[in-house]
């Protein structure tokens, strides 16, 4: 048994197609079906089932495979220990953030990080929190920028700040007569939401109960995955939405004036920094959790009293 061979059985499950596998690998596929064959041979049990499509582990493959995962894990970790050492920041590093964090939280750091840190080639991959977690636990990601707390086993995670929940809503919607936002003053009549698969969705149909009875009857109005298109739409159709703060920050001023915030406590969701529990990269992990605190706006930071809010899962 080779780390090789564990690298390939790794591959295969990750991509459930050998061609695939074998060109992630940087070996030929007949290469790496005949090393996954001989791994089987010495083991006395087959890892994967070739019979469907896509191949898929047998049930003693997935215990194989995930033993798999902790070895080459740990067998990186070697390097990792040396490159720590020094005291260079280098390598590959790849980042997984979310969409309603990627645009407005990226362009307060990115660049610094980048010039501070240019031995480092960083690959960023805008994707929901389900798929980060995924490429997580297959080491197809460094890192993930998510909120939290996700409960979820093998995952570290490490609270970066909280953001809060701001109101926009249109320019005659009755809510805007309010100074402050209780969350009792929300109804899910004239909500306009993210399409399913995004965290935020959930975040904002809890706080404004988007199970109660809405009034007149009128149904949720319409979902999209962009927090751009949401204000757009609020502009010309009506309704309201939450927007995280963040993505206030940019917005004109006449946008700006169809802004509420919340009555404290202030509902806020906390954001973080994600990885396999036995992450690799610590040191370039840290780097980048720095760059993104020295960078945050004052504004974040000073709108977020403690005890005052009440973090949304």
């Amino acid at each position: 048994m080779t780390l090789s061979q564990l690298d390939y059985i790794v591959a295969v499950d990750t991509y459930r197609h050998f061609a695939t596998a074998a060109e992630a690998c940087h070996v030929t596929q007949p290469t790496l079906s005949m090393q996954i064959q001989k791994l089987e041979d010495e083991l006395g049990v087959l890892v994967f089932d070739r019979s469907k499509q896509p191949v898929v582990p047998t049930e003693t493959g997935q215990a194989i495979l995930a033993q798999a995962r902790d070895v080459l894990r740990a067998a990186r970790r070697i390097p990792e220990i040396v490159n720590e050492s020094k005291d260079d920041i280098r390598g590959n590093f790849r980042i997984g953030i979310i969409p309603t964090l990627a645009p407005y939280l990226l362009p307060y750091f990115i660049g610094s990080f980048i010039q501070k840190y240019p031995a480092v080639s960083v690959q960023i991959q805008e994707l929901v929190t389900e798929q980060i977690i995924e490429r997580l636990r297959n080491g197809l990601i460094d890192v993930g920028l998510v909120v939290t707390p996700l409960a979820e086993n093998g995952i570290t995670e490490m609270p970066l700040f909280q953001e809060p929940f701001v109101l926009y809503a249109a320019e005659s919607n009755p809510l805007l007569d309010r100074p402050t936002i209780r969350s009792e003053d929300l109804q899910a009549d004239g909500l306009w939401l993210l399409t399913e698969g995004h965290c935020f969705r959930n975040q904002v149909m809890n706080l404004c109960g988007a199970d109660r009875q809405v009034t007149g009857g009128t149904p949720l109005r319409y979902e999209t995955g962009s927090l751009e298109t949401l204000i757009k739409l609020i502009d010309k159709q009506g309704g309201f939405t939450l927007l995280p703060y963040l993505a206030t920050l940019d917005l004109d001023a006449i946008r700006c004036t169809r802004l509420r915030p919340f009555d404290s406590p202030q509902p806020v969701r906390e954001v973080s920094l994600v990885m396999h529990r036995s992450f690799l990269k610590r040191k370039l992990i840290n780097a980048f959790k720095s760059e993104i605190l020295d960078h945050l706006p004052a504004t974040l930071m000073g709108s977020v009293k403690v005890g005052q809010t009440v973090r949304l899962k």
